[in-house]
């Protein structure tokens, strides 16, 4: 690896909780003495931030496929120049909420774009680096869409059709199982507290 820092990911559907999840895997490698970026995408650095409130906007005209792939890659570009690359070469430890694989999942898979094109805006985008671990936080559509609903203010994918969802998820189980070195993949459908004691015993077995 060219740097020095560890870059964890967390992926999953809507309502996996990976958001909680991902403080949580922060605390623990913070409690082993690593110095802990937490961050998320799309987003993460203030002009990521500004393409996410495009990205997740309700427009008259809607959004395309392609222009939702272009802005999410160019907010992870920005992300990547701002925070990412800079707190791995410094030898912090870099915590995602979302990176690479949401796109082929949600924009590759969910919107149809497909593999090749999400693939080619990655080597534009990313170079060689790649996430050393990434924890795949798998649940039900249904239920996932449930949870998230309920949290409110809901946006426009997790107002997606219950069939994306699930082209979605056998999209990330499909790239977990090619790769399972470097993913991991976790029930999220159990209570929050389990979730999180198999979240820890991954982080303990790999890192």
């Amino acid at each position: 690896m060219s740097h020095t820092g560890k870059f964890i990911v967390l992926e999953g559907g809507e309502g996996a909780g990976k958001s909680t999840h991902a403080r949580a895997v922060k605390d623990w490698l913070e409690q082993r003495g690593r110095e802990v970026v937490l961050t998320r995408e799309p987003g993460g650095s203030p002009l990521a931030e500004a393409i996410r409130g495009v990205v997740l906007g309700d427009w008259p005209e809607g959004m395309d496929a392609t222009t939702e792939a272009l802005l999410i890659f160019a907010a992870r570009a920005a992300h990547l120049h701002a925070l990412i690359r800079p707190a791995l070469a410094q030898g912090k430890d870099v915590v995602c909420d979302r990176f690479v694989d949401a796109s082929y999942a949600y924009q590759g898979a969910g919107r149809g774009l497909g593999g090749a094109t999400i693939a080619g805006l990655e080597s534009l985008t990313l170079g060689s680096l790649r996430p050393d671990l990434v924890l795949l936080l798998d649940i039900d559509p249904q239920q996932g869409l449930q949870r998230a609903k309920r949290r409110g203010e809901e946006n426009r994918f997790e107002a997606e059709t219950l069939e994306f969802m699930s082209r979605v998820r056998d999209e990330y189980l499909r790239r977990a199982r090619a790769e399972p070195e470097r993913y991991a993949v976790i029930d999220a459908a159990q209570p929050q507290q389990q979730v999180a004691v198999d979240l820890l015993r991954v982080l303990e077995a790999r890192l």
